[in-house]
């Protein structure tokens, strides 16, 4: 694949979001639109196609607010509710596109999506309109869509074994407390590297700050970008403390990736 494509970052939040309901921090209370970040998803734009990683509670907004107008298919890292509960909002792309749109997930992120969303896959009559999907599930194989090979990225979240994605000279890796040594060899010689960072302080299920970073120079990628970030980080102030090639992701940020 040697086609150039976009990544549009559509949130780069924690599973609360930032500004946290009720919190009243500086970060809560910034007026800097960086500090502002909705649920972590990104979208892919390559060759007129429109690949979504996660659909978050926060879709239907940050489809609006980019003007998303296509969706052809939605790829799972795993089934927490800030990664998936936005599937329902697919329904306009259904009536716009008139077709099906595939999703892709493990086994067992697929189960707990269908768990989930019992009315749109139990196969009943349906008195309303429900998201037309073609599930598709994955395993550790790389998987083409629409001419883009995904290779997943087994990561773990805590104890629960999940995945991120390397398309390209690209890969997106949220919600992972620590990344195997087979996983890490996949991750080699990328022009751009999403990489969770919640925060500063330790957390059982999450990376923090200073081991992404340490992790990032390990790879070294030409670009990485933190995500999953929660308000304990000010955009502004974490980001004067990152080394030269590693950033904070934000909600809006737009990357190219090949094509010189």
């Amino acid at each position: 694949m040697a086609f150039p494509f976009k990544i549009t970052v559509l949130g780069s939040g924690t599973s609360v979001g930032v500004p946290t309901v009720g919190c009243h921090c500086d970060v809560c209370t910034s007026t800097d639109p960086r500090d502002s970040r909705l649920r972590p998803s990104i979208l892919l734009s390559y060759e007129e196609r429109r690949v979504l990683i996660d659909a978050t509670p926060d879709f239907r907004q940050q489809a609006l607010r980019i003007g998303l107008e296509r969706l052809d298919a939605v790829i799972f890292t795993h089934a927490h509710a800030d990664h998936i509960m936005g599937l329902d909002d697919v329904r306009p792309f259904n009536f716009r596109q008139k077709e099906r749109i595939p999703i892709y997930a493990s086994a067992e992120t697929m189960a707990n999506i269908q768990r989930c969303f019992l009315y749109i896959f139990d196969g009943g009559k349906k008195e309303s309109n429900v998201p037309r999907l073609d599930p598709r599930v994955i395993n550790d194989a790389p998987f083409d869509v629409f001419g883009m090979e995904f290779v997943p990225v087994p990561v773990l979240h805590g104890s629960q074994l999940i995945y991120g994605f390397q398309f390209g000279a690209a890969a997106y890796l949220t919600d992972h407390s620590d990344i195997p040594p087979s996983s890490l060899e996949l991750l080699r010689g990328l022009d751009v590297l999403f990489l969770d960072a919640l925060r500063y302080k330790p957390h059982p299920t999450h990376s923090t700050v200073d081991t992404s970073i340490a992790t990032a120079t390990n790879l070294g990628a030409r670009r990485t970008f933190f995500t999953h970030i929660c308000h304990d980080l000010r955009h502004e102030r974490a980001e004067s403390l990152l080394p030269p090639h590693v950033r904070l992701a934000y909600d809006g940020l737009e990357l190219t990736v090949g094509g010189g």
